[in-house]
């Protein structure tokens, strides 16, 4: 059976930046994209991962559904940001169902929040093993960040089927396109439009999620400032619809802020004992559209970097698009079609 019944799912991104919706249908061989709706917010009605006019926001999700067609209320969304925490603890080895009901108890060692004041979710990562430790990936989110997100959905006259996490949903997608990024240890580095999020991969398992304060925003910002453009016309520089001589700078202070992050991000690697280091990097989000990020990371961190392509292996039906350019957009993806790949 399919998410709801039936067998399509819809994944709702509200982002920074835009909010992104991907459907997926599921009624063939694999899941194939069936809709692809994207809609800008104004400046501002989002800061640093906080709703700062619900009614605004509300209003524009109402209006990229009625803009698409998209008739069905329910959906699968995401929190993220500093309000979750993400960990990888040890407990002692038990059943599931064990574990559910001491789970509170262990979070309250590793959680920098009120237990009470938290959604906690866990799991097993090595349930196979033989050994009286088992490895958990804890999750927790303030109720807060929960509460809002839902009670935002339902002015736009939604309900979450499910609420994810953002770093897990690009994840989800990632692993679906490119299995054999699932071996090794890699980055997926997904730089949005203020944040960007580090996942670091050990294997396909996350180990450690980061979250660092740089976006695409701060590039048009920068060019606006010290270059005197207009947003429309950073906006232009930015996806490439303009070439503009002096980019390369600020692109290379923009990977150098982006590099600093994923190496804090990954420096526990230096102190492991197998003294494997990171791999690969693979980059998603806005951000990656920039002209030269990708290099200018590459050759900073030298280290294979990759820009990710959210439908490498999930076919999109040529009518999926509503006033979208899938070629420009498609980096921006990956997390609603994580959420929408959610079963």
């Amino acid at each position: 059976m399919g998410l709801f019944g039936k067998k399509t799912s819809v994944g709702l991104d509200i982002g920074s930046g835009f909010v992104k919706v991907v459907e997926v249908d599921r009624s063939g061989g694999q899941p194939e994209v069936s809709l692809v709706a994207m809609r800008p917010l104004l400046p501002d009605a989002i800061v640093e991962g906080e709703v700062m006019d619900p009614g605004l926001v509300a209003d524009t999700i109402k209006g990229l559904f009625q803009e698409a067609g998209i008739k069905r209320r329910d959906v699968v969304t995401a929190v993220g940001g500093h309000d979750v925490i993400i960990k990888k603890i040890e407990m002692d080895r038990m059943k599931e169902s064990d574990a559910r009901n001491v789970i509170r108890w262990e979070a309250e060692q590793h959680v920098p929040f009120d237990i009470n004041s938290v959604e906690l979710d866990f799991q097993i990562l090595n349930p196979s093993d033989e050994g009286l430790q088992m490895q958990v990936l804890l999750v927790a989110a303030k109720k807060e960040l929960v509460d809002n997100k839902v009670a935002l959905l339902a002015d736009a006259g939604l309900a979450p089927t499910i609420i994810d996490v953002d770093a897990f949903a690009l994840h989800n997608a990632f692993e679906y396109n490119y299995p054999e990024a699932m071996e090794g240890i890699v980055a997926l580095v997904n730089v949005g439009h203020e944040t960007t999020n580090v996942n670091i991969l050990e294997n396909g398992v996350p180990i450690l999620t980061r979250n660092i304060p740089f976006g695409s925003r701060r590039v048009r910002e920068e060019l606006q400032r010290v270059r005197g453009l207009t947003a429309e016309q950073a906006e232009d520089v930015v996806q490439g619809r303009e070439s503009f001589p002096d980019l390369g700078r600020f692109v290379e202070q923009s990977a150098d802020e982006v590099a600093v992050g994923i190496e804090r991000a990954s420096a526990f690697l230096l102190t492991r004992h197998s003294g494997e280091g990171l791999g690969r990097i693979y980059l998603s989000g806005g951000g990656a559209r920039i002209p030269g990020m990708r290099a200018a990371l590459a050759s900073r961190m030298n280290v294979e970097t990759y820009l990710v392509n959210p439908f490498e292996r999930v076919p999109v039906r040529p009518e999926a698009a509503v006033n979208v350019n899938l070629e420009e957009a498609a980096p921006m993806l990956l997390l609603p079609l994580g959420l929408a790949l959610r079963a």
